[in-house]
C-alpha cells in the first residue's frame, strides 16, 4: 500500500447476502444468550459470506490497509444489536483486546471527558494529531454523529516513508532508532512510567514496514525524564508530523451512522477533528471501537512487541482512563501545514 485515495476507493457497500448473514449470526448469538464481549468467531458464523470476509481481511493485512463497509440498515437494529454485529464481524479479523485498565474490549468513543486531555483520547472531544494505537487492527463503527466536527483522518505510513527516502533520508536513522514513550499511568505496579527502550517510529522486519507513533506520549516522556530533545530528534519528529498531516498524504471523511471502518494499525495513522455534541443526550456522538489482535499477525520489531503495540492495555483493578500523574499532559496539536 502506498496512498489511500478517497473514501469511495476504500468503501464497499454491503449486499443483501451480507445483511442476511449478519441477521442469522445475530439470531444465533441471541438464542445462546451470549454477552457481546464474550462472542467468539464460532458464535458468529459467517460461512455463507466467507469469501467476502476473507477478502476484507486480506485488504487490511496485505492491501490498502483501510476499508469502510457501508449500507448496514442501522435503523432496523437497536444499539445493542449493532454492537453485536460489529463485534461479531470483528472476531473474524482478530481477538478483541482490552483498550484501557477498565478492561473494555468494546470501546465506547464518547465525549465523557469533554476538553480535558487527561482523559484518554477516545473519551474526550479535542482534536487529535495523527497517531497509532495498541493493536494489529483498529475498527470503528458510527452509531451517532456529532452535532459538529468529529471528522476522521488517515495517512498511509508507507507513503510517508517513501517520501522520507526521496527527500529526507538523513532523518530515517533517527526515526528507526525511535523515542521513549510515556505509559500514561497505565503501566503495571512497579513498572517505570516511561519505556526503558526506545520504540522505533519506522521499523522493518521480514520485508514488512511498520509504524508506531503517538507524539503526545513521546513529549510526555521527555518531560517525565527531565531531558531535552536533541536537534536531530526534534527535526525528525517535526518533519514526520508535517508530512503525515499534509493534504498530499492525509485524507479526511465523516464516518456515517451504520458505517464500519477497519484499518491496519501498523500501516495507517489516524486522527479526528474536535467535535461538539448535541444537547440532547440521545443524540450525542457515539462510536464503537475495537482493538483486534489479528489472527494473521504482521511481523513487528521486538521493541514494538515488548511495549504493547499489539496487545492492548492490561485490565487493572481500580484504574480507569484518567491520567493522574504529576507531569502535565498536553495533547500535541496537529501542525500547521
Amino acid at each position: 500500500m502506498d496512498t489511500l485515495g478517497g473514501k469511495e476507493t476504500i468503501s464497499e457497500t454491503l449486499q443483501p447476502q451480507h445483511i442476511k448473514a449478519f441477521d442469522q449470526a445475530l439470531a444465533a448469538v441471541s438464542i445462546k444468550g451470549i454477552e457481546v464481549e464474550d462472542i467468539k468467531y464460532r458464535d458468529f458464523p459467517l460461512d455463507s459470506i466467507a469469501s467476502s470476509v476473507n477478502r476484507w481481511i486480506d485488504e487490511i493485512n496485505e492491501g490498502r490497509g483501510l476499508m469502510v463497509l457501508t449500507g448496514l440498515p442501522i435503523e432496523k437494529y437497536t444499539k445493542e444489536e449493532c454492537a453485536t454485529i460489529y463485534y461479531g464481524l470483528g472476531t473474524h479479523f482478530g481477538e478483541a483486546q482490552s483498550q484501557s485498565p477498565m478492561g473494555d474490549r468494546l470501546g465506547h468513543v464518547v465525549g465523557v471527558g469533554g476538553k480535558d486531555t487527561r482523559e484518554r483520547a477516545y473519551r474526550n472531544s479535542v482534536e487529535l494529531a495523527l497517531h497509532t494505537d495498541a493493536s494489529d487492527i483498529v475498527a470503528m463503527m458510527c452509531l451517532v454523529k456529532a452535532s459538529q466536527g468529529g471528522v476522521s483522518g488517515y495517512t498511509s505510513a508507507p507513503a510517508v516513508y517513501n517520501h522520507f527516502v526521496d527527500h529526507y533520508p538523513e532523518l530515517l536513522g533517527t526515526l528507526f532508532e525511535g523515542y521513549h514513550y510515556h505509559l500514561f499511568g497505565e503501566q503495571e505496579p512497579g513498572t517505570p512510567p516511561v519505556t526503558k527502550d526506545r520504540v522505533p517510529v519506522f521499523s522493518e522486519l521480514d520485508g514488512y514496514l511498520s509504524v508506531y507513533f503517538l507524539r503526545s506520549y513521546i513529549e510526555l516522556a521527555y518531560e517525565e525524564m527531565g531531558v531535552e530533545h536533541t536537534e536531530e530528534e526534534l527535526v525528525a519528529l517535526d518533519t514526520f508530523d508535517r508530512i503525515a498531516h499534509s493534504p498530499e498524504f492525509r485524507f479526511n471523511f465523516m464516518l456515517e451512522p451504520g458505517e464500519m471502518c477497519f484499518f491496519n494499525n501498523f500501516t495507517t495513522l489516524h486522527t479526528r477533528t474536535e467535535f461538539f455534541d448535541h444537547d440532547d443526550p440521545a443524540r450525542k456522538r457515539h462510536l464503537l471501537r475495537l482493538w483486534l489482535k489479528a489472527w494473521k499477525q504482521r511481523p513487528i520489531s521486538d521493541q514494538m512487541e515488548i511495549y504493547g503495540a499489539r496487545k492492548g492495555v492490561r485490565k487493572q483493578q481500580g484504574k480507569g482512563t484518567y491520567y493522574t500523574g504529576d507531569v502535565q499532559y498536553i495533547e500535541s496539536p496537529p501542525p500547521n501545514v
